[in-house]
């Protein structure tokens, strides 16, 4: 199964005022497991950023005056995406703006669903935590996934972020380790942590093989004698469960 986790950062919040892409960020999953493949790239909008924006994500107009458009790097972008399903929180915004640069260019074929499915985690998140919040801040807190590297909302780190919280949410699977050795993972738990789970499951392991060799305490004679008293008693009063015919 092949999934990409992914996030865009904006001009502003609304396409209809001419907000544009500045930056998107992808992540690979295949069988929930991180590929090390990524698609990250910075835009140039051509046009300036509203200031609570750049308050967001930290970036200036004057940041992106070299970057490529986005028409320049779609071709790229959609075979990145090609027939995977796409992980997004609150995928109406980013979907949107996706789809209002691909219809800007002209692109024949502008609805992101022709090329990937989607998966929005928000109205997942909302249907699991009812009444509560379920921003991405807010469900890193609840699945104790770090977000204390991030000074500002960027693409890539945010996809990073949503990638750990759709593990936990869906299976309880917080670090995305490319392989056991491999130490660098955002949102895993600590190492501490992760040696007590497996310090618990050998214990686990252990107990349940004690299991197999404790003894087995027949009933004595006076014991059986008063059980079948008692079932007596019960036949008397109506059907008992526990004759076996």
């Amino acid at each position: 199964m092949r999934q990409i986790v992914l996030d865009t950062e904006t001009t502003g919040l609304s396409t209809a005022q001419g907000h544009r892409i500045i930056e998107i960020g992808c992540l690979e999953l295949v069988n929930r497991r991180l590929t090390g493949r990524e698609f990250h790239r910075f835009l140039n909008p051509e046009r300036d950023i509203d200031e609570g924006a750049e308050r967001v994500h930290g970036i200036s107009r004057a940041d992106l005056e070299t970057e490529p458009r986005f028409s320049d790097i779609a071709h790229e972008f959609l075979a990145f995406i090609k027939d995977a399903e796409l992980i997004i929180h609150n995928a109406t915004f980013d979907v949107g703006f996706l789809e209002h640069e691909l219809k800007l260019m002209k692109h024949n074929a502008p609805r992101i669903k022709d090329h990937a499915t989607v998966l929005d985690t928000l109205p997942m998140a909302r249907k699991m935590h009812p009444g509560q919040r379920n921003s991405l801040d807010a469900l890193c807190k609840r699945y104790e996934v770090d977000a204390t590297k991030r000074d500002v909302h960027g693409a890539l780190i945010d996809s990073e972020l949503l990638a750990n919280v759709y593990l936990a949410m869906t299976g309880g699977q917080t670090a995305m380790l490319l392989d056991e050795d491999d130490a660098h993972t955002v949102g895993a738990r600590p190492a501490r942590d992760q040696e007590g789970h497996r310090a618990q499951g050998a214990l686990l392991q252990e107990s349940a093989a004690q299991t197999t060799d404790l003894p087995v305490i027949k009933a004595s004679a006076e014991e059986t004698t008063a059980h079948e008293a008692l079932l007596e008693k019960i036949r008397k009063s109506g059907a008992c469960v526990w004759d076996i015919d």
